[in-house]
Parts: structure tokens; C-alpha cells; sequence
């Protein structure tokens, strides 16, 4: 008996990696049907680790239809806060799209679809909180900024469902998620057309085809009763544990895991579960302008 929604018959978690490189252990990508299997891996056909390019390769070519996509990163930055991305530039986008052909564009000679050349462009490098201490002059620019950097009333959202987001400005230490934000906006603009993205091309699904949304694994953690301090998943045990309570089977997989893969395997199943949640496709703040500027996190109420 399937236990998904009808309007979806695949659910794909894709865990995001903003590292240097070509090819990246931190990028995993599982599957699941609507069937109700236990989802599963997936590798890239030429090597053991996905690379970028290999990911947009795979949704270009290989998604199966009407596959809902999961990918955890930021799919844009803060905007409602100060009424643009980069407040007081001239030259700041004015939606999302923008901002991700401006990132593409800006980026265009970095390999591996890397984001060096735009945290270190001379107007948007005061903006973001960068290594070796480089904190920009507008790192707290707007009046709210939160003290780990400027929020979208999303990760408001997230930090009130007892997750502890950090801002796409921010490219320092271990839960920063800034560079794995910026290279998939990379992804996200080669995307443009191919694939719909929730709630940037419209805050009303489409009748048919593929929807990428943003995800934040912590929130599948927090449903299936692990805290956001515990949220990370490193053995098949405790996996399996984790996916009964999101009614999904067992993948069977035993030993240590990295919880990249963990991550992208509970987060599919929690997809699964909550795709044909009404409410969370209609959370209470997103309005029209936040749709096409900051876009949303699916599962933050």
C-alpha cells in the first residue's frame, strides 16, 4: 500500500556539499517510490563520489517523473530583513533568480561549480562572515540580524521547530551552510525551466512533473524523535530505528555509515510521509514577495 501522496511517485534527498573540489564524499543522494520501499543510494555511474556537475547531470537526464526533489542547502538569502540581498549595492538582485544567474555568472570560470569568485567579488565580500576572520562590514547590516548573521524568515521558522539554522552569509565553521548554499544556486540556474522549484517558480504546484524544494535534514531528525543536538545518524541500527518511525522499512544496512548518507536516506522517506501535508505547503508567512525573493524551507511551519 503506497503511503505518499499521489501527486509524487519518487521522493529523492540530495545532502549538499560547498567543498573544494571535483568530487565530493559529502554529496549523497537517495530514492525512494511511492510504493513504500526502503530507500536506497544512489552512486554516480563513473566513480565512487557524486560530483556537482554529475548531480545536474543526473536531474537533467536521469530523475524519474514526478520525482520530488529534497536538496539541503539555502536556495536563496536573506531579503525581507532589509528589503534586498545586498542592501545599499546597486547592482543587488531584485528575486531569486536573479540572484542565482548573478551567482552563475559571477562563478562562471570557477571549476566543479564552486562559489569562490563570489564571496571574494569586492561589492559582495563585505557581506558574508568569511575565514581567517574576514568578517564583512555588512555581515549584520539589517537592524534584525540575528547574531549567528542574517536570517529569511524561514530560518526563523526552522530556529522556532527547535532547529538552530545559521545564515547563508556565513561561511565559517562546521554548520555553516553558506558555500553549499551559493554552489547550488549554481545548480539551481542551470536548472531554471527543467525543473520547478518550490515556492520560487510559484507558491501553487504544478498538476505533473518534477519539484525540487529546500530541506533541512534536521527537521526529518526531529521527526523520528532525534533532537537537533543528536540529529546526525552514523550507523544502520539507529537508521533503521529512525526510519520505522516515519513508517518507512528498514534499508538493512548495518555498521558505521557517514551521516551524509544517513542524512539523505531518513530525509527521503521523510518526504515521502509528508508530501501530501497541506500545511506545509502553505506555511503561514510565505507571501508572494518572500516566494520570489527568499524562497522557503519545505517542513518549516
Amino acid at each position: 500500500m503506497s503511503i505518499a501522496s499521489p501527486r509524487f511517485s519518487h521522493f529523492l534527498a540530495i545532502d549538499w556539499s560547498g567543498a573544494a573540489g571535483e568530487r565530493q564524499a559529502g554529496i549523497a543522494l537517495s530514492l525512494c517510490t511511492a510504493a513504500g520501499d526502503a530507500p536506497r543510494l544512489l552512486t554516480p555511474r563513473d566513480h565512487r563520489h557524486w560530483s556537482r556537475a554529475a548531480v545536474v547531470e543526473y536531474l537533467c537526464d536521469d530523475l524519474p517523473p514526478d520525482t520530488l526533489v529534497g536538496m539541503d542547502l539555502g536556495i536563496s538569502l536573506p531579503f525581507a530583513d532589509a528589503d534586498a540581498f545586498f542592501p545599499g549595492w546597486p547592482a543587488s538582485p531584485l528575486d531569486a533568480h536573479a540572484l542565482w544567474r548573478l551567482v552563475d555568472e559571477t562563478c562562471a570560470d570557477d571549476p566543479h561549480l564552486a562559489a569562490n569568485s563570489f564571496v571574494d567579488h569586492p561589492q559582495l565580500s563585505p557581506y558574508f562572515r568569511r575565514h581567517g576572520g574576514r568578517e564583512g562590514a555588512a555581515f549584520h547590516l539589517a537592524e534584525a540580524a540575528h547574531r549567528r548573521g542574517r536570517f529569511r524568515v524561514t530560518e526563523a521558522a526552522q530556529e522556532r521547530s527547535g532547529c538552530k539554522p545559521y545564515s547563508n552569509f556565513n561561511l565559517v565553521g562546521a554548520a555553516q551552510v553558506g558555500k553549499s548554499s551559493l554552489t547550488g544556486m549554481r545548480v539551481l540556474h542551470r536548472l531554471a525551466g527543467r525543473v520547478f522549484v518550490w515556492p520560487v517558480d510559484g507558491r501553487d504546484l504544478p498538476p505533473n512533473g518534477s519539484v525540487i524544494v529546500e530541506i533541512y535534514t534536521t527537521i526529518a531528525a526531529l521527526a523520528a524523535s532525534r533532537t537537533a543536538a543528536r540529529s546526525k545518524i552514523r550507523d544502520g541500527e539507529a537508521l533503521d530505528a529512525a526510519l520505522a518511525l516515519l513508517g518507512s522499512p528498514p534499508t538493512g544496512l548495518s555498521g558505521a555509515i557517514d551521516d551524509h548518507s544517513t542524512d539523505a536516506l531518513l530525509t527521503s522517506a521523510w518526504l515521502r510521509r509528508h508530501a501530501d501535508d497541506h500545511a506545509l505547503w502553505h506555511p503561514r508567512e510565505l507571501t508572494e514577495q518572500i516566494a520570489r525573493t527568499e524562497g522557503w524551507t519545505f517542513g518549516a511551519a
